[in-house]
């Protein structure tokens, strides 16, 4: 006997989320034998997005039984039976979830007629259920609610039993249960020695090509998050589907897991990577020498391959900056940019400017050169001593006016005052102003963990 389930939730992961809405249709084989449905009330706000989508309201659910008033009736209908649903991990998980809440320990085998479809009826445009039941000419005329969807569920369901001449179903159920919630090329050892610690961890596809990095406070249990879920679009299925290895680095602390993330997704550039890799400083302060000898100051977009003088975020903020620099060195506007007409220079000399050559380069440069050593002063150098892997050593990473320098482990003897010793024992790694920011902003909320130097 098969149970198929759909249930409507508040989000997407179950420890967090409540169920809005079930229902479930008891399929012999054959036909479908009995239906039970109805509304729960979560106990918490529906998000406003998960209305629009469902139409299920706070007041339609305000009067409906708490899940522990139908979770007897729930149970015994799934008892016993094999779990069936569309992308069968998601209402599982939901399901077994809040029936462990109130004292039910749910055990059955389940089936995902989302990889079903892909195997039994190969080659189709999309296995979401809503397309998938289009393609096949199943009607759903409450689409996105629990009982449409269970139905369209129980008429896709006969359709793959009638169709399943190889036997995926059956050969789907020999498998083990704690597995299916794996992608299908991805080991089970993979998962059984991943740490419970924080630390960064690799998804790699058949290739052994790194496609995906992740950063966690847990690894293993952020690394199992990632498969489960209601996605079942086609983006998320081809990202499962190149699952095929998973690596992984402990980290002292998830400060330096997160600064470890930075660095290896520009390293590596993982397909499945996006929100890090756009990351770039958009506007920079450079400083160059002209024909005639004079060092200039100008704002410009940030490019990867030349030294900065100071990075920042807006244009609006490096202009601040640079006219805050010819205030108080007293710079020539023209020479700096800012003004950028033929009158006469509005800067602190006039027509004794180094523009109209009045002034000397080496005089002018001597501002200048005050003027950059004014920003870098200015920029602090400091070291995070933490937590490292084990009790025997320290995590530590190193700002160094105001770049990120680099991180690594010393001994917990190791004293932390010798910028040129820690170096020593630290990695180097190329930096950016996400990493600056995040080891600025941890520092700020645990100055105790701050190593200052002069």
């Amino acid at each position: 006997m098969y149970a198929i389930v759909d249930i409507e939730t508040t989000g997407g992961h179950a420890s967090a989320n409540g169920i809005t809405e079930i229902a479930i249709c008891i399929h012999n084989g054959k036909k479908v034998i009995e239906r039970y449905e109805t509304l729960v009330n979560p106990q918490r706000d529906i998000p406003i997005y998960i209305r629009a989508l469902t139409g299920i309201s706070n007041e339609m659910v305000s009067d409906a039984p708490l899940f522990k008033d139908v979770a007897h009736d729930i149970y015994h209908l799934l008892h016993g039976k094999i779990f069936v649903a569309h992308n069968v991990n998601f209402d599982h998980s939901f399901v077994r979830h809040h029936l462990a809440s109130v004292g039910y320990d749910l055990q059955c085998n389940k089936l995902c007629t989302v990889r079903l479809g892909r195997k039994i009826l190969p080659g189709l445009p999309s296995y979401s259920l809503g397309k998938l039941c289009h393609h096949l000419g199943i009607e759903n005329g409450n689409r996105h609610r629990a009982g449409g969807d269970a139905e369209a569920t129980a008429k896709l369901f006969t359709l793959l039993l009638q169709s399943d001449k190889e036997n995926h179903i059956i050969k789907a159920l020999k498998q083990n249960s704690k597995e299916q919630v794996l992608p299908p090329n991805l080991p089970k050892a993979d998962i059984e020695k991943l740490p419970m610690l924080p630390g960064v961890y690799y998804f790699h596809d058949e290739k052994g090509k790194v496609i995906y990095v992740g950063k966690a406070k847990n690894i293993k249990k952020r690394v199992c998050s990632h498969f489960t879920g209601n996605n079942t679009g086609q983006q998320r299925q081809e990202f499962m589907r190149n699952i095929h290895h998973i690596t992984f680095q402990e980290c002292g602390t998830e400060l330096i897991a997160f600064v470890l993330e930075a660095v290896e997704i520009k390293r590596l550039w993982p397909k499945y990577n996006r929100s890090l890799k756009r990351f770039e400083q958009s506007y920079a302060l450079y400083d160059y020498i002209d024909q005639r000898g004079y060092v200039r100051l100008a704002v410009d977009k940030h490019h990867k391959f030349q030294l900065p003088v100071y990075t920042c975020n807006t244009l609006f903020e490096g202009y601040s900056l640079l006219n805050k620099l010819i205030d108080t060195f007293e710079l020539c506007p023209k020479l700096c940019f800012i003004q950028k007409n033929n009158a006469e220079c509005i800067g602190a000399h006039k027509e004794n400017c180094a523009c109209t050559g009045s002034m000397s380069p080496d005089e002018y440069n001597q501002r200048v050169t005050l003027a950059i050593e004014s920003l870098n002063e200015a920029l602090p150098t400091f070291a995070i001593r933490d937590e490292g892997r084990n009790a025997d050593e320290h995590s530590c990473i190193l700002i160094e006016k105001g770049r990120f320098y680099g991180m690594g482990y010393v001994s917990h003897h190791f004293k932390v005052d010798d910028m040129q010793q820690l170096k020593q024992h630290l990695t180097a790694y190329p930096g950016n102003d996400y990493i600056r920011n995040i080891v600025t902003g941890y520092a700020s909320k645990f100055p105790e963990r701050k190593v200052m130097f002069a």
